[in-house]
């Protein structure tokens, strides 16, 4: 756990200053500095041309994750996988790209009722698909190298910055329209050059594929587990970023921006999985190669544990405040306050399941997960097609939280079956139980005028009541050596 446990917690504390860095950017500037439509123009952007992106590596990421370990030799710049690796994202963009220039009329006639401002930008979805995959790609290389921190710091904390810095820049009307969409894509060329260059500072890696290798390493399996987690991993982002889409399909670009904002917040809840989860996953992988069946075991249970206490306690001090916090917003977007909590809770279950999806996908049975996640998406679709219409954006968190819900008991569930490994355990239940309780109880605080007090109040008394309760169960007793008063 020393290379998770150190990553991890470097990654957190990157995510969590990238949060902030967010909720600053998206939360403050945003709202006040671009109108709803021209917010919800830049989500749409992005969350189409990242759900396409997913498809152009065609699959290389997952194998990368799997099967690196079996070619990781410096000496021989690991047999060449680097250029290798690369060659899928190429032809993918190339055949990706081409296919959505033949729809492009047809995509565009969904949105041309609604969205027709998306219509007007429609062409930018073109490089910023070759910068979204590649910097998948790149992302995925550095993981598998536990080098996962340079990484998390660019994505998480550099191009926010820069995008504050972009939107201020409009804001001021030093750029146009067509200049501001054209910089923000430009913002994830500078974050791919940056991968880049740390690459080649850590690595050197080469671009001569030794082809004889990889026949020996049964190169077809990689093919096979590379194309079936294909189609997987675009399901898995579809899961994240289809309902701003399908959104703006149904309803004015303007609820995009809204439901942008209000999905943000819920994202602070599971930046520690996420974070700990870009190294595990390399971890587990070396484990599975290894047959280390106790340490899956240990870094299964610990990630359960961890996440729901750590998860449920940010749960809590969101979603008491959150009418307060949106107070702090123009007035349209008190909209999105169902949105948050609906979303808060498929957040949180995905937090208390651990890394069961890292487990899976990096075993011989994850056929499973493939299937579970492309089944999914399609319910997710079946899904927002019916409760936007009839919901609006409540709607769309209802179908997110859904399949979180859905997802994370048959992982669970699956991991179990064939592999005897489950991370529960009594005091799973008791942080559940407490986090339950602790909601209830802050109905019983009274609502004081001044926003500042309330939410000073509230998160004060509820943060004690409930890490009082952890420290006096004894629900972690390794981390009271890090408390003052222990030393």
């Amino acid at each position: 756990m020393g290379v998770i446990k150190r990553q991890g917690i470097t990654n957190t504390i990157t995510t969590y200053i990238g949060i902030v860095i967010g909720f600053v950017s998206l939360i403050v500037i945003s709202p006040h500095f671009l109108t709803k439509e021209e917010l919800g123009l830049t989500r749409i952007l992005y969350s189409f041309s990242l759900l396409a992106a997913m498809f152009v590596p065609m699959g290389i990421g997952n194998a990368t994750t799997k099967f690196f370990p079996l070619f990781k030799n410096e000496k021989t710049k690991h047999h060449g996988f680097f250029g290798f690796m690369l060659l899928f994202p190429v032809i993918g963009f190339i055949l990706g790209t081409g296919l959505i220039w033949l729809l492009k009329d047809f995509i565009m006639n969904q949105y041309r009722r609604e969205s027709p401002m998306f219509l007007e930008f429609f062409n930018y979805v073109f490089p910023l698909i070759f910068f979204l995959s590649f910097i998948a790609i790149l992302g995925v290389y550095c993981s598998s190298n536990f080098k996962s921190t340079i990484p998390a710091f660019l994505n998480d904390v550099v191009v926010r910055l820069m995008t504050i810095a972009l939107i201020t820049i409009y804001y001021l009307k030093w750029l146009t329209l067509d200049q501001f969409i054209a910089g923000y894509v430009l913002l994830y060329a500078i974050q791919l050059l940056g991968l880049i260059i740390y690459i080649f500072i850590f690595d050197k890696p080469g671009f001569r594929i030794d082809w004889k290798y990889f026949r020996e390493k049964k190169f077809p399996d990689l093919i096979r587990y590379g194309l079936l987690l294909w189609f997987a991993g675009v399901a898995s982002i579809g899961l994240k970023y289809f309902d701003s889409i399908m959104i703006g399909k149904f309803m004015p670009l303007g609820f995009v921006g809204i439901y942008t904002i209000a999905a943000f917040i819920p994202t602070v809840i599971e930046a520690p999985l996420t974070a700990i989860d870009k190294i595990a996953a390399s971890k587990i992988a070396f484990a599975w190669a290894e047959n280390k069946h106790d340490e899956i075991s240990s870094i299964y249970h610990k990630s359960s544990l961890y996440m729901l206490l750590l998860g449920g306690f940010l749960f809590l001090n969101i979603n008491i405040n959150i009418s307060s916090l949106f107070t702090f917003l123009p007035a349209d977007y008190s909209q999105g306050r169902w949105v948050v909590l609906i979303i808060s809770i498929g957040t949180l279950f995905n937090m208390a399941t651990g890394l069961n999806a890292s487990i899976l996908f990096n075993s011989e049975k994850y056929r499973y997960g493939a299937i579970f996640l492309i089944s999914l998406a399609v319910i997710v679709f079946g899904l927002q097609m019916v409760l936007i219409p009839k919901m609006g954006i409540e709607g769309a968190a209802i179908a997110t939280s859904v399949s979180a819900l859905l997802y994370n008991s048959m992982m669970t569930f699956t991991v179990w079956k064939f592999f005897r490994l489950q991370p529960f355990d009594k005091k799973n239940l008791i942080i559940a139980g407490l986090i339950i309780a602790c909601f209830f109880i802050n109905y019983l605080l009274p609502q004081l005028e001044n926003k500042y007090f309330d939410i000073i109040l509230h998160t004060f008394v509820i943060s004690a009541i409930y890490l009082l309760t952890v420290y006096r169960l004894n629900i972690v007793p390794e981390f009271h050596k890090y408390l003052p008063w222990k030393k």
